[in-house]
């Protein structure tokens, strides 16, 4: 990679600008984005998991989002080695990821995730669940392979979330991320491919943001109104890549505009390639648009670093270190406000602290070896 002095100058200078989530000030514009690593036997986050996290707060990322972590239902994932966000032996183990988060001189929030129809039944921590979903269809399109969920399914899945969300904040976390993209439970709501349901919860693109819009709203009222709610979403999933929530900047405003009344105080737009525009006609990407039609903060995500596509990456065909000077460029024109790293920070703890002091010809290009350890 190539960086000019001039660009190097201005990433320390724009990214290390602080930004307000909520009551939550967040030092720089760098996030850690979540990434599952599986080293968590029991759903419970150990000393290697602390320090993982506790290195990248050190070397300067401004806000960590956690791995996703499953809420307290049965059928919310399916392995024994992802962390878990119920049960008191899981949550000791995540405060004292907080406080050595906090001692680094970083913030972190949870991500709160329910897998809904990934799931296969036999799967662990609960091998007797069902998978269960808005209709009990795959994200590939199978048919009857879960549960299609009940009214009380509902209550108990919002319900799970919102305990979840007030034990994060009672524990010490700076704010709660609700996982809402990649095919998972909420977001199988917000597809019409996975959500065929005819009452209140499915139809029109309004009527299957309902589930997500009271998930959030029940996690609002679980919290101090200062505490920051995030919501990621995306259109791809990940058996479908080239899935679309919604075509248009009038259908994408249909689905985000009930979730920001309901509570949510930023997006996390997930994308492959955060520099790729979403909709014709112009050159925002999907965080760019949330910005422009919701008014709340957003984080671009994608291939940040990286020399290509983060699903080569993912595949394990490697990637150079990548320009961040088209990301500058858009952090200057506040098309979004913040910028979540993820295979390339997986790689070099350092990233951030490497970005911030001009430092880039020490950066690490990524290895999926990486993806085996917590270094």
């Amino acid at each position: 990679m190539t960086v000019t002095v001039s660009a190097a100058s201005r990433a320390a200078e724009i990214l290390s600008r602080p930004v307000a989530l909520n009551g939550l000030t967040v030092p720089n514009r760098i996030v850690m984005a979540p990434m599952t690593r599986m080293f968590s036997p029991g759903g419970v986050p150990g000393e290697d998991v602390r320090s993982y996290y506790a290195r990248r707060a050190a070397a300067g990322v401004g806000l960590i989002v956690t791995e996703g972590t499953y809420v307290g239902h049965e059928s919310a994932g399916q392995s024994d080695r992802v962390p878990r966000f119920d049960g008191e032996e899981q949550l000791a183990g995540w405060a004292k990821v907080a406080e050595d988060v906090h001692a680094a001189g970083g913030t972190i929030v949870p991500q709160l995730w329910h897998i809904g129809m990934v799931r296969q039944q036999g799967d662990a921590p609960y091998a007797d669940a069902p998978a269960v979903g808005p209709s009990g269809i795959r994200v590939d399109g199978t048919e009857n392979a879960g549960k299609a969920m009940t009214r009380r399914d509902l209550d108990d899945v919002i319900g799970a979330f919102a305990e979840a969300a007030a034990a994060a904040e009672r524990i010490g976390f700076d704010g709660v991320e609700l996982h809402g993209a990649h095919g998972y439970l909420l977001d199988q709501f917000l597809w019409e491919r996975t959500n065929r349901r005819s009452d209140a919860y499915g139809g029109d693109p309004v009527a299957r943001t309902k589930f997500a819009a009271e998930i959030v709203a029940a996690v609002r009222e679980a919290v101090s109104p200062e505490f920051p709610v995030i919501f990621r979403y995306s259109q791809w999933k990940q058996e479908a890549y080239d899935a679309r929530l919604a075509e248009t900047p009038e259908e994408l405003e249909a689905i985000l505009a009930p979730l920001a009344a309901a509570g949510v105080d930023a997006f996390h737009a997930s994308t492959r390639r955060y520099w790729v525009p979403e909709f014709d006609g112009s050159e925002l990407n999907l965080a760019g648009w949330t910005k422009k039609l919701t008014g709340r903060p957003t984080i671009t995500v994608g291939s940040v670093g990286l020399d290509g596509d983060f699903i080569r990456a993912f595949a394990g065909e490697g990637a150079a270190v990548g320009s961040i000077d088209n990301l500058l460029d858009r952090l200057e024109r506040d098309e979004f406000d913040l910028v979540a790293v993820g295979r390339a920070l997986l790689q070099d703890p350092e990233w951030a602290a490497k970005i911030l002091a001009d430092r880039f010809e020490e950066l690490t290009p990524y290895d999926a070896a990486a993806v085996k350890t917590l270094s």
